[in-house]
């Protein structure tokens, strides 16, 4: 037996060895479980990051900006237009991307387009106020003057995947310097130190926060933990959660440099919702939260970007300016404390006022993009794999934010009209399609007056009676019936009565009337077209057969179903302004609809891809006759319902048509000159009475938009094909213009339609009437289609 000394000593060893194996046996499973989960994490983290480069958001592209002598554009309007573009703004402008603004002069360096990288000079020339605008000279360095310098194709948003979201990816280098520091300044200052998790800035914000040293509550996490969190994870709030996001930091960490993970953290972080779009990315925060490029921001902007991060619902500057102001002003110090900015640079950018651009989502083009991405979207979804996808389409943004501008105040400038005579009504809305009748290419699309109150798009999905704008589509059908038929009684002169009358239909009497209660009597078809008269109208789809006009229809937009009745001929049916642009676009094309498109070409890793809209051009009608109503609808802008276009300064040689609806429910306006063609509506959401015909409502909007859209722009003749010839006729009988008619008028007719008898009124004939050959008689009972109810005889 072991003496007692020996014993004690023995035990005394032993202690050291149990005490470790006490403290060691945890730490090995500990490690063990790190490695363990390490691993799997790692796995996971691999996979994500996989996903997360595959997870391509499209990038979409208006057309290239083009700039051009005679074109309307302010200082401001271009300092806007190249901010677009992205764009800076300097002192002097020397390299590609940059311009600077002296007086009336704009110099810039294109980084693309016909004048790539050298110094073009734009000269902005006075109206007759002495304001600046429109471009009067394009003077490039190495070239001399221009006509037109086409610029970079503005990218419009990147629609991020997976959701809602708009985002735009750009190069850590592109990001300025003072958005990097603001947000390394007030959310990670130690982020190029640490391994991706901050066990010291951890405990100091513990113990911060518990001592209240700071007016606010500091957070632990880091940029990697964030980027984590928000881009692998769900957002549930568990113990074991956070661990495997300490653990992913970890791994992510040793998978990307620091460069990289700060790339994608700005460019992924949620900065708040704008309508139905999630904000991510400082670039994508920068244009809709101060309508400018990223690259063009102040310090005192910078700033705000990155206090938003924090909690983009209470910090956001357009909900709660006080307290982005606020929290503004602690981002601010936190980047002098950091060294990032001198005190006194801090503190007069504290001193600046918040200045946001209030709805600039509307500045995006939002209800156009929302078009596109429902385009593109099974496309985009086959192609999941793409690691480049880039949508470039027909958009003219400039175009776009005149439509923008003309519609908000077009539709402030109705509301203000019922103000003050007393009347109340809901939230008027509008809607304007512009499209090059050429091509079919959608230039501009204004969906509702604002996007962020309501993702409503009036111009694709409200279906409203079209009203009077469906009336050139009798006259049509009518001269195109005549010219298969070879009749000679439907012209331009055909003399109409525009008296009451009773239809019967479906059992039940129908007596329409004219919007203003007063009948023309006798009138020729181009009087009645201009001046918008239901009933002479009426009788010429009697006259042409409904079936006939409800078949025209069918063929101009297929799947439609217009029903044969009297009604017809008043546009008594539903579609959409973007349905009536399309319509339209067959009468500047002679009997040809071009199909909308609103995608130029879609790129899926450098290939172009087939887009959706396939449709061709169809061959409706016959060129002659479809001139011969475009011709008439001339007279709706110079002497009819639509004079105050002209009487509001829009000289350009167009045609158009007035729409008002029952009750005066919807009020349109469809005009077009060769290349641009613009529908505008104005109505209610609820389709109560808006009060206004479409010459009140709509009109000015139409003007507005077509004078600023075309200004500079020389006068286009509308194309006169074979098969059509000149009469002078008398403008109130349609008889051949005598020596005594005083308003003799210079009509297009079909070859072989053309009055041949002389005016009788202004013959000097004592008791001379409107009689003879140019004097329709319509018979006692119109033939209408035997499938559809008897109407009463027309007066």
């Amino acid at each position: 037996m072991a003496p007692p000394a020996l014993t004690r000593r023995r035990r005394r060893r032993r202690w050291p060895r149990i005490l470790l194996a006490v403290l060691l046996g945890p730490l090995l499973v500990l490690a063990g479980t790190f490695v363990y989960l390490y691993r799997s994490v790692a796995v996971e983290v691999d996979a994500r990051l996989s996903g997360l480069h595959d997870r391509v958001a499209p990038r979409v592209y208006a057309r290239p900006f083009v700039l051009r002598r005679g074109q309307a554009l302010t200082a401001q309007e271009l300092d806007d237009r190249l901010d677009d573009l992205g764009y800076t703004r300097k002192a002097r402008a020397d390299e590609p991307g940059e311009f600077d603004i002296s007086g009336a002069e704009v110099r810039l360096v294109p980084r693309g387009g016909t004048a790539e990288g050298q110094l073009v000079r734009v000269t902005l020339a006075p109206d007759a106020s002495g304001k600046a605008s429109h471009v009067g000279a394009l003077v490039l360095a190495r070239a001399g003057e221009a006509e037109a310098v086409e610029l970079e194709a503005p990218l419009l948003t990147a629609v991020a995947p997976g959701g809602r979201g708009r985002q735009r990816q750009l190069p850590l280098a592109q990001l300025p310097r003072s958005v990097v520091q603001a947000v390394l300044a007030i959310e990670d200052r130690r982020f190029y130190s640490h391994p991706g998790v901050d066990v010291i800035r951890t405990l100091g914000a513990i113990v911060t926060n518990l001592r209240g040293d700071k007016p606010y509550l500091v957070g632990g996490s880091t940029l990697t933990q964030q980027l984590v969190k928000n881009s692998f994870l769900t957002p549930e709030k568990t113990y074991t959660r956070k661990l495997r996001e300490q653990v992913m930091s970890l791994v992510l960490e040793r998978r990307l440099t620091k460069d990289e993970i700060l790339e994608l953290y700005l460019n992924d972080v949620y900065l708040g919702q704008r309508g139905s779009f999630s904000v991510h990315g400082m670039a994508e925060g920068a244009h809709l939260y101060f309508g400018k490029d990223v690259s063009n921001v102040t310090l005192a902007e910078a700033a705000m970007l990155a206090g938003i991060i924090q909690s983009p619902a209470a910090y956001s500057p357009t909900r709660h300016p006080e307290r982005a102001r606020e929290r503004r002003d602690v981002v601010l110090r936190a980047m002098a404390e950091a060294g990032y900015v001198s005190r006194a640079e801090a503190e007069t950018a504290i001193g600046t006022p918040l200045v946001t651009a209030a709805g600039t989502v509307d500045a995006e083009a939002p209800y156009f993009v929302d078009h596109v991405a429902q385009l593109i979207g099974e496309l985009v979804e086959l192609r999941a794999s793409a690691t480049r996808i880039e949508v470039h389409t027909t958009l003219d943004l400039h175009l776009q934010r005149l439509a923008q501008d003309v519609v908000a105040t077009g539709v402030a400038d109705i509301e203000a009209r019922f103000a003050r005579k007393g009347k109340s009504r809901g939230p008027l809305q509008a809607a304007l399609v512009a499209v090059d009748p050429r091509t079919g290419e959608i230039l501009a699309m204004v969906g509702g007056r604002s996007y962020q109150r309501s993702q409503y798009n009036r111009a694709t999905t409200a279906k409203r009676q079209p009203g009077s704008t469906f009336k050139p589509f009798v006259f049509l059908a009518a001269y195109d019936m005549a010219l298969r038929e070879g009749r000679t009684d439907l012209t331009p002169a055909t003399v109409l009565s525009d008296e009451p009358a009773t239809f019967l239909v479906n059992g039940q009497e129908w007596a329409p009337h004219n919007y203003d209660g007063t009948n023309d009597g006798l009138i020729t078809a181009r009087r009645a077209l201009a001046r918008s008269r239901n009933l002479a109208t009426i009788q010429m789809a009697e006259l042409t057969g409904y079936q006939t006009i409800a078949s025209l229809w069918r063929s101009i937009k297929p799947g439609f179903t217009a029903r044969a009745y009297p009604s017809i001929a008043l546009g008594v049916f539903e579609a959409t302004p973007l349905d009536m642009a399309e319509a339209y676009t067959i009468f500047p094309n002679l009997g040809e609809v071009r199909p909308l498109k609103a995608i130029a070409r879609l790129e899926v890793d450098g290939a172009t891809i087939p887009t959706p809209e396939t449709a061709r051009p169809r061959h409706v009608a016959q060129p002659a006759p479809t001139f011969l109503v475009t011709n008439m609808m001339r007279s709706v802008l110079n002497e009819g319902t639509g004079a105050a276009a002209r009487a509001a300064g829009f000289a350009l040689d167009a045609a158009g048509k007035s729409g008002t609806t029952n009750d005066l429910r919807d009020a349109w306006f469809v005009g077009f000159t060769p290349e641009l063609l613009t529908v505008v509506w104005v109505g209610l959401d609820d389709n109560t009475p808006v009060g206004l015909s479409g010459s009140q409502a709509a009109l000015p909007i139409w003007t507005a938009f077509m004078k600023r859209a075309l200004a500079g722009h020389p006068n286009r003749p509308f194309a006169v094909p074979d098969g059509v010839t000149f009469v002078e006729i008398d403008k109130d009988t349609g008889g051949r213009a005598g020596p005594f008619c005083d308003k003799p008028y210079n009509e297009a007719f079909l070859v072989g339609t053309e009055p041949q008898t002389l005016c009788y009124t202004h013959l000097g004939v004592p008791g001379g009437s409107l009689t003879g050959p140019q004097l329709l008689q319509v018979p006692a009972t119109a033939p209408v289609p035997s499938s559809q109810p008897q109407a009463s005889p027309v007066p």
